[in-house]
């Protein structure tokens, strides 16, 4: 059956559900010689007599009986098969791996584009994964991400395309017990200069870490890092226990810590936090397609 072409147990369904060769041939589109070779030559293949010819039509043998049970199963098999490639194809099936990093997660635009992808696609599963911007990187160029939402990453990103989704400024984390806390809703970098600072610790959070680095010396100061930690959420707990300040994105605002104030720093233009959707460089599936079509919508807004 294998060697059969489809387009002959198609024209033998229908000739078997009209019984008529004319009608059949009106039904697909074609004439009614044609229509007899083609039967003719599925006859032939298989060696055995599907129609008994009668005076005004077709009547199935025992052997055309038996086909068209499996014919209809086969084609509907087929058509099924099709259905589902092409639905993967246009990204409203099938699988797709997203990866962010914590900061990135907790700005209300990553929710805002799976909200939308998944309006557009609900039946596609999609697995999500949390981790720093370096093991992101490294998950998508060992395919075991699809696309990220990714902060600077350090070194080369060869292989990867990364478009700018948005850029939000960086903001001031202290203690509520800090000498400036309560006293004024944003600061100058240079007020910080004696203070001592906690960060995430490089690699995992090496574009921001070092853009801090950066922007303290460019103020005239190099900062005292005295705590380095894995993760945001790690280095808000310890300012909130007064081990320090920390500057972060502001995104970060909504952990919301009554130990920790959040101020605006002033006078740092330098002090951005570009959040990055990078996927790689070679055709995406029709899941990834779709949410890097919805990303760029949303960041368009």
């Amino acid at each position: 059956m294998s060697s059969i072409d489809l387009r002959l147990l198609r024209y033998f369904v229908i000739v078997a559900e009209e019984g008529h060769l004319t009608k059949a041939a009106q039904r697909i589109g074609i004439q009614q010689p044609p229509l007899s070779q083609q039967i003719r030559a599925l006859e032939k293949e298989l060696g055995v007599t599907l129609f008994r010819r009668m005076p005004r039509g077709m009547e199935l043998t025992e052997s055309g009986q038996a086909l068209l049970i499996d014919a209809r199963l086969i084609l509907e098999q087929v058509n099924t098969t099709i259905e589902g490639v092409r639905r993967i194809s246009l990204g409203e099936s099938g699988r797709l791996a997203v990866g962010f990093t914590e900061s990135a997660a907790l700005h209300p635009f990553i929710p805002a584009v799976i909200r939308a992808f998944r309006q557009k696609s609900p039946g596609v599963i999609m697995a999500v994964e949390e981790s720093n911007t370096n093991e992101l990187v490294e998950d998508l160029r060992h395919n075991r991400l699809d696309v990220a939402f990714i902060r600077s990453p350090i070194g080369s990103a060869a292989g990867l395309k990364m478009e700018t989704m948005l850029v939000e400024e960086m903001i001031v984390a202290l203690p509520i017990t800090h000498r400036l806390a309560q006293r004024r809703k944003s600061l100058p970098l240079t007020a910080l200069a004696e203070d001592d600072f906690i960060l995430n610790r490089r690699p995992s959070g090496p574009g921001l870490y070092d853009s801090v680095i950066a922007a303290c010396r460019a103020a005239g100061f190099s900062p005292q890092v005295v705590q380095e930690a894995r993760k945001n959420l790690s280095t808000l707990s310890l300012v909130a226990a007064g081990l320090g300040v920390s500057i972060v994105p502001a995104s970060m605002r909504h952990v919301q810590l009554k130990e920790v104030v959040y101020l605006k720093l002033e006078q740092a233009p330098d002090l951005r936090a570009p959040l990055h959707l990078a996927y790689r460089d070679e055709p995406q599936s029709g899941a990834a397609e779709r949410m890097i079509i919805e990303a760029r919508k949303l960041a368009q807004r």
